[in-house]
């Protein structure tokens, strides 16, 4: 056995190797053609150029502002005197008009399909996209925001929005706007809890949801005493059950308020600048969420950020999954209505031919839409990235030799400024083919994206990936990086109407001063700028300023910036723990990193300033486990069994010790005790955010015993 592994091993070794001096006698005699064809010595000069200047410096700060000069459409927002998200709206419906604006896609039928387990699932048989147009769809939002006051409901007047992400989100939301109703947007993953406090404390007596979140209004309602109506966005398929809730509340069918709208004599009611246009509630990683008072002027000056970034094509098409009560995703697709981007909606259950809800024989969303731009966020990416791998891994060895080929001699020559052709059709167009086939740009955003995470997707999907920075309390634009980007795990230079502050954090040693870049904790400051906190203006004291008519925010972020005006985010001040022996370790940092071993699906790092090292409680990989647990000789156990095993727990302790070398971290950063932990971390769980961000107190509670006992061994 092991002499036919290695006359295998063998073989492979020298087919590589053939492969090899192949490539190499082409890349020898196309080398000239790509020099003239592709110059890429223009690419790593704009790769390397300075993005951001210094605008103020001293022994305890330092300010950068861009350097780029505004992008056609700014100025065109500054021609024409955008200033709200309601003018923004109405100027586009001029210019596009007929041009497709949202599309949802139908669903057919419903249906029983048979698994080879013998199981039954419920799948859908999907159709094709159903399409607005611009005028239609701005018909649409004047007819809700006027069904809205037709139903008692004034003007600057909150109400809350409560649904997942579609074409009916975006329409209610324009309609709010047009009529200078705040929209309080709340997480459609949120417990009961959560909702009640987002719409007790804007104290709305009118909430829009689904026909999926209806029934949760059920319980809601017996402690959000002021609510007296709900609209409800119909299903396809299924008549919503309108039963069974608390007297005296009304229940309204979308189409409803559409229709009073149609039939409505009222007129609109135009917000200014510095009208309140959206209440977002943070997802609450640190506590309870907070109300983020977001202007019109803060949603135009991110929308101003990223139209500088991103150069819009005729026939580009963005596919919408992520949720809209998260401000990336909503200003995303706003720059889309503003550069008259098609938006067709999806939703992970339904994205790819693969999903979970799509019936066997049926497209998914994305191979029916031919996406070519999407919106992610990290923990997205770093599953595509794991599921290459696993498909990698699992081919035969002559395959998954020649992929690893494939991947380094790409990586080599795009480092070096050129573009690989050939190679991406031959291997990558295959993998960019689960998207659509057509995805050429991805922009993350939301959470700290790994190096290795970002260079794969890059290079596997073919695609121009570009990383933001931003908070909702910064309405999303404070850095992003550009097109040109050849470096990983930087977020880019100041946007274009914000500023970059960094200032001394003494107590981790992050300096302006330090070499040889200078560090420090992140200060934003621009129009994109909040307000501050709803009813909390304690808390809108401790985290903004203003100074010399800038609006400024502390980030909590640690960050340094590099000679040409990039940023890159190291640390986070509420993440650092120092160790008995005088280390510094980030947990979010290493947990990023971390993320990206194959039998992470979660992970929470712990670092106790009375020991010398870290612990981790790890949410497995089912997959992944079973595999190490083969390599352990372990066979027949089912995955609480394995979760729960010494042996088990040792061997993961061991992958992360390699992955973690792999990544370069410090022997004090990986954790040397690994607790393996059976349930998956869910919002309802109350372990981790709507965003899915870490809830480090809530986890540390719950496992307390866990946590003594990895330290005890």
């Amino acid at each position: 056995m092991e002499i036919a592994e290695n006359m295998e091993s063998f073989w492979v070794q020298t087919a590589i190797g053939a492969i090899k001096i192949i490539a190499m006698v082409y890349d020898i005699i196309t080398m000239p053609i790509y020099l003239i064809l592709q110059r890429p010595w223009k690419r790593r000069a704009l790769a390397k150029r300075v993005k951001a200047k210094i605008i103020q410096q001293n022994d305890t700060s330092i300010t950068y502002h861009g350097v780029d000069a505004p992008g056609e459409m700014h100025v065109k927002m500054l021609q024409n005197n955008i200033n709200t998200l309601e003018r923004m709206f109405n100027f586009v419906t001029k210019i596009h008009s007929t041009k497709r604006c949202i599309g949802t896609r139908q669903i057919l039928s419903e249906e029983d399909e048979m698994q080879p387990n013998g199981r039954v699932f419920k799948k859908f048989k999907m159709g094709d996209y159903m399409w607005r147009n611009f005028i239609e769809t701005e018909f649409a939002a004047t007819c809700f925001g006027r069904g809205l006051r037709e139903l008692g409901q004034q003007p600057r007047q909150n109400i809350v929005i409560f649904a997942e992400t579609r074409a009916e989100w975006l329409i209610a939301a324009h309609g709010c706007f047009k009529q200078n109703m705040p929209l309080v947007t709340i997480y459609a993953t949120l417990g009961d809890e959560g909702i009640a406090h987002g719409i007790n404390e804007t104290e709305v007596d009118m909430v829009i949801t689904s026909h999926e979140l209806l029934p949760k209004f059920k319980t809601v309602l017996g402690i959000t005493p002021n609510v007296k109506k709900i609209i409800f966005m119909e299903d396809q398929l299924h008549k919503t059950d309108v039963t069974g809730f608390k007297e005296g509340v009304q229940i309204i069918p979308f189409s409803t308020v559409i229709e009073k709208g149609e039939k409505s004599k009222m007129d609109g009611c135009s917000p200014t600048p510095d009208d309140t246009a959206i209440i977002m509630y943070t997802s609450g990683s640190t506590g309870t969420p907070k109300g983020v008072l977001l202007s019109h002027a803060n949603c135009i000056g991110t929308m101003k950020n990223f139209c500088d970034i991103f150069k819009i094509y005729p026939d580009d098409v963005l596919i919408g999954f992520l949720p809209l009560a998260h401000v990336f995703e909503l200003l995303a697709e706003s720059v889309c209505l503003l550069t008259g981007v098609p938006i067709g909606y999806s939703t992970p259950l339904t994205l790819i031919d693969s999903s979970s809800k799509i019936m066997k024989g049926c497209k998914g969303d994305a191979s029916v839409l031919k996406p070519t731009c999407m919106t992610s966020v990290p923990l997205i990416l770093d599953r595509i990235s794991k599921g290459i791998n696993a498909k990698v891994n699992a081919e035969a060895p002559m395959k998954k030799a020649f992929f690893k080929f494939a991947y380094q001699y790409k990586t080599k020559w795009v480092a070096r400024g050129f573009l690989t052709p050939i190679m991406d059709k031959i291997i990558f167009k295959k993998i960019a083919r689960l998207m659509g086939g057509r995805i050429r740009g991805v922009m993350s955003g939301g959470a700290p994206l790994a190096p290795d995470t970002h260079e794969q997707i890059q290079t596997c999907l073919c695609v121009e990936m570009v990383q933001g920075y931003g908070l909702t309390e910064t309405t999303a634009g404070a850095a992003v990086t550009d097109k040109w980007c050849m470096e990983y795990g930087v977020v880019g230079a100041p946007s274009s109407v914000n500023y970059i502050r960094l200032i001394n954090w003494e107590e981790g040693n992050y300096r302006v001063t330090n070499k040889p870049y200078p560090q420090g904790e992140i200060v934003v400051g621009g129009t994109s700028v909040s307000k501050g906190y709803y009813k909390l203006p304690g808390k809108t004291g401790e985290d903004f300023f203003e100074e010399d008519g800038q609006r400024w925010f502390r980030t909590g972020d640690v960050g340094e910036v590099h000679p040409d005006g990039v940023l890159k985010i190291i640390d986070r001040k509420k993440d650092l723990v120092k160790l008995q022996a005088g280390e510094y370790v980030s947990l979010g940092k290493v947990e990023s990193e971390l993320k990206t071993c194959a039998v992470v699906e979660n992970i929470c790092v712990y670092g106790d300033s009375t020991k010398q090292n870290t612990v981790a409680l790890i949410v497995p990989n089912p997959q992944a486990l079973d595999d190490i647990a083969e390599r352990q000789g372990i066979k027949g156990m089912e995955f609480e069994e394995l979760c729960s095993s010494p042996v088990m727990e040792k061997a993961v302790v061991h992958e992360l010790a390699e992955h973690g070398k792999k990544c370069k971290l410090h022997r004090f950063e990986i954790p040397t005790a690994v607790t393996l932990c059976k349930d998956i971390w869910t919002p309802d769980m109350g372990l981790v955010t709507a965003a899915f961000k870490l809830k480090r107190k809530d986890i540390q509670e719950r496992y307390k015993n866990e946590i003594s006992r990895m330290y005890a061994s």
